[in-house]
């Protein structure tokens, strides 16, 4: 194989018959399922969630999963039933967690816009609470909260402006980020929202960015919330929970990603003699390294300055490349004796910007398979139909059993709610 490193994903194994995720043959879900399709293994899904219930231990916590990461019902269904929380972002995603089975009572609401009629859907449903992120949206849910006859459980999420040392796409804690509410005006605003009559006053929340490496930004930026708690306790303003955020990255290629255990250590050594819930809201280090996107070689089509494997995924089915250089490993799903080419995984979409992996050493034909890994967290999540390109399909292994948690697009579907034009004018 073409990877000098480890696998990234714990449940994928090399096997006579070609890569298997869990007791699963990637060449049987090609041939059941077609291509392209995303694949994700229950296994990883629950392992990466029960790493923050160990490091958590018996403190008072709540490991909210980010539904932006990856949204299918089949994947939050199975955080659902570990009792996961879960942090939206949207309306939409709220719908989602309901319908896989989770608890509104677990929901954190984050989102810089969030509309009157998301804020009505989020009331009635009872969720946990909204982290409210301007003194706009402080106004308007009380407002909305009035006309409901309802009092909004609320919390802030403050900027603390540090440097989370991530790629700029990613990065949500600095001054010149959209999230949240700036540190210096946070305290006026914890007490504008005391004094609104249908507003609860329940927490703090931060995020300060994603595919966090070290644990030290983190650390800062908690220990700056927990100055902002004190003061506020000082003035009669007690907080129930503190929500950390999420962030913490995987290793994609041979990143030194910290544990589960690493990042929360120097968090829960802040917090140790503090009686404040911990909430957190990972997606990534959920997702990231349980899931796989399964593509097929269309043409190989070798040129003077770059060979390309053109292959049946694109930059609509996992954007992450294309958008801000993401790295995914690409293995043969099946092994060849054969010479190794250099060459670029690229898709059909009519942009040069549609490639998926460079300058990658592969042994491989037309008709076969490749696998991109570690594909879980924001693949299938932020995929187009580009091009009208019908969006992949989705699959949950779990041991030797398959699960299709989504299934493939047709291009009927894709513009079942257009209206043509009659051929006359009135």
């Amino acid at each position: 194989m073409s990877q000098e490193f480890p696998l990234p994903m714990p449940t994928l194994a090399r096997s006579p018959q070609g890569l298997l995720i869990e007791q699963v043959a990637l060449t049987d879900i090609a041939a059941r399922f077609g291509t392209p399709v995303y694949v994700y293994s229950r296994a990883a899904l629950t392992e990466a969630f029960d790493a923050y219930r160990r490091a958590l231990g018996a403190r008072r916590s709540l490991v909210c999963c980010a539904v932006k990461a990856n949204s299918n019902l089949g994947v939050l269904s199975v955080f659902a039933q570990l009792g996961a929380g879960f942090d939206i972002v949207s309306g939409g995603e709220l719908a989602r967690v309901l319908a896989a089975g989770g608890r509104a009572d677990r929901v954190v609401f984050s989102g810089v816009g969030k509309s009157r009629t998301e804020m009505r859907q989020a009331l009635e449903a009872g969720i946990r609470c909204f982290n409210v992120e301007s003194a706009a949206e402080l106004e308007r849910l009380n407002e909305v909260a009035a006309q409901m006859g309802r009092t909004a459980p609320v919390a802030l999420r403050v900027n603390p402006d540090v440097d989370a040392k991530t790629h700029p796409y990613i990065s949500t804690g600095l001054k010149s980020n959209k999230f949240g509410v700036a540190f210096g005006e946070a305290l006026a605003l914890y007490r504008r929202a005391a004094a609104l009559p249908h507003l609860r006053v329940c927490g703090i929340a931060c995020h300060i960015g994603s595919q966090l490496l070290d644990a030290a930004p983190m650390a800062e930026a908690a220990s700056r919330m927990l100055g902002l708690v004190d003061r506020l306790a000082a003035e009669g303003i007690r907080l129930e929970h503190v929500d950390l955020g999420g962030g913490l990255g995987i290793r994609y290629r041979d990143e030194a990603a910290p544990t589960v255990d690493a990042y929360l250590a120097p968090l829960l050594e802040l917090f140790k003699d503090r009686p404040e819930e911990l909430c957190f809201e990972p997606g990534r280090s959920l997702t990231g390294n349980a899931g796989l996107l399964l593509t097929r070689v269309e043409y190989l089509k070798p040129g003077e300055e770059k060979n390309f494997a053109i292959v049946d995924a694109a930059m609509n089915d996992l954007l992450r490349p294309s958008l801000y250089s993401g790295w995914h490993a690409v293995m043969e799903v099946v092994a060849r004796d054969a010479p190794r080419r250099t060459v670029d995984v690229v898709g059909p979409i009519c942009e040069s910007g549609d490639f998926l992996a460079r300058d990658r050493d592969l042994a491989v034909e037309e008709g076969d398979l490749l696998a991109l890994l570690s594909a879980g967290a924001y693949g299938m999540s932020m995929s187009s139909n580009y091009n009208s390109r019908p969006r992949a399909a989705e699959v949950l292994v779990d041991g030797r059993e398959i699960h299709l948690v989504r299934a493939r697009e047709t291009v009927e579907s894709l513009y079942a709610l257009e209206c043509p034009l009659s051929s006359s004018r009135s």
